[in-house]
Formats: C-alpha cells, sequence, structure tokens
C-alpha cells in the first residue's frame, strides 16, 4: 500500500522538501503519492524523482492547478 503526502496549499519548495523527508523513512519499493497544486513542483518533484534513482509510477493532472505524482523508492 502506498503512503500518501498531502502538501495541497503548500508554496514551493516545501512539497518537495515534505516528500524528500518522507521518503527517507520508507523502504525500497515502497510507493510515496504526492497530492500538491505548487506549479514549480511539477518540474522539481520529477527532477529529484529521476536524480534519486526513484521511479515515477504515475503523474497526472487532477484538477485547475492540481497534480498527483506517485513515486517508488529506489
Amino acid at each position: 500500500m502506498a503512503r500518501k503526502l498531502e502538501v495541497m496549499g503548500m508554496v514551493c519548495p516545501f512539497p518537495l522538501v515534505e516528500a524528500k523527508k518522507e521518503m527517507e523513512e520508507m523502504v525500497p519499493g515502497e510507493e510515496l503519492v504526492i497530492n500538491f497544486d505548487c506549479t514549480q513542483a511539477t518540474e522539481s518533484i520529477p527532477r529529484w524523482a529521476a536524480e534519486s534513482g526513484h521511479t515515477v509510477t504515475n503523474y497526472e493532472e487532477v484538477g485547475e492547478a492540481a497534480w498527483t505524482i506517485t513515486v517508488k523508492k529506489k
């Protein structure tokens, strides 16, 4: 089961900061679903995941200026 991280309403860089903190507590193979509405995070979160070796398994716009991204820990 995936963990959920609700960071709606948080301005950048806080969605990314919170995602990094959450990932540190997770085990490899576990997934983190991040729900956010910070436009800058649409680039920073996928970039961080790729640079860290994690896999983005889902990424979609779920509303006007709202997104969800699922990152699988390496």
